[in-house]
This record gives structure tokens, sequence and C-alpha cells, in this order.
């Protein structure tokens, strides 16, 4: 209770309520860790396609936002799917610092997605949507999941 000495009565009560009995926006997190470990899962597989049919994609190697080639953005896919899916399981076991680690994550998979946009633009801005909505699912309702431990 000492850590919210500043607040009000009904407003320590509150505050005391939040941080020992989940609520129902710990759904928030579970979403939020089932789509880091899809989102980790789609980078894998878009990393794996970079990086033995590069052909597959429609822009050619110019086209990119950052002149590399094909492989090199797949590696970084694939190594940044298995770390997210990681951490996407982390956050559903109510780890604290998977909530530092997912914010980062998500911010880093939408980084990466705005170079591939040439390449799948529809492909990428779904998975900087998903990312913006970890990011959002994280911020503001993380500290719920820490009472289900």
């Amino acid at each position: 209770m000492t850590q919210y000495a500043n607040a009000s009565s009904s407003e320590q009560d509150r505050l005391a309520t939040y941080d020992t009995e989940p609520t129902g926006w710990t759904g928030w997190i579970v979403f939020g860790g089932t789509i880091m470990i899809v989102l980790g899962t789609f980078h894998a597989f878009q990393g794996l396609v970079a990086i033995f049919k590069d052909e597959y994609y429609l822009v050619g190697k110019n086209g990119l936002t950052l002149n590399i080639d094909y492989s090199a953005w797949g590696w970084t896919h694939l190594l940044l799917g298995i770390v997210v899916v990681l951490a996407g399981a982390a956050l559903l076991a109510g780890q604290m610092w998977a909530r530092v680690v997912a914010v980062l994550l998500a911010f880093v998979s939408a980084v990466v997605n705005v170079g591939f946009l040439a390449a799948y633009p529809i492909w990428s801005s779904m998975m900087i949507g998903l990312d913006i909505l970890v990011m959002w699912a994280v911020i503001v309702h993380g500290r719920e999941m820490k009472a289900l431990r």
C-alpha cells in the first residue's frame, strides 16, 4: 500500500485489487502472446521462402527499400521469427521480461516489414498492423498478467 500513498483511499483500494486479482483484460495479453507466436511463424515462413525461392517475390532485388538481396532478408525474417515465437510463449507464461521484449520485438518486426513493403505490400501491412496491436495490448494491459502467476 505504501507505493500508492499519494492516491485517495478508493484509488488505493482499486490499485491494490489491480495488483492481486486478474481481470478480463488479461485476454488482451493472451491475444498479444498468441499473435506474437503467429507473427513469428509468419516471419519464419516468409524468411524460408526468401532464402530458398527468392524469385517468388514480385519485386526485383533493387526494388526493396533497402538494397540487399532476398537471402539476407530471409535470414533476418527467419531469426526474428524464432525470437518472436519464444517471446510470445514467455509472454503467455506471464514473464515480466517478456513484456519488454515483446514491445521491442513488435517494434523491430514492424520496421523490418516496412523494408519488405515493396515486395509484398498487403502482407507486410497486415503484419505491421498486428505488431501495433501487440504493442498496444502489452503496453496497456501487460500488468494484468502478473496477477495470474
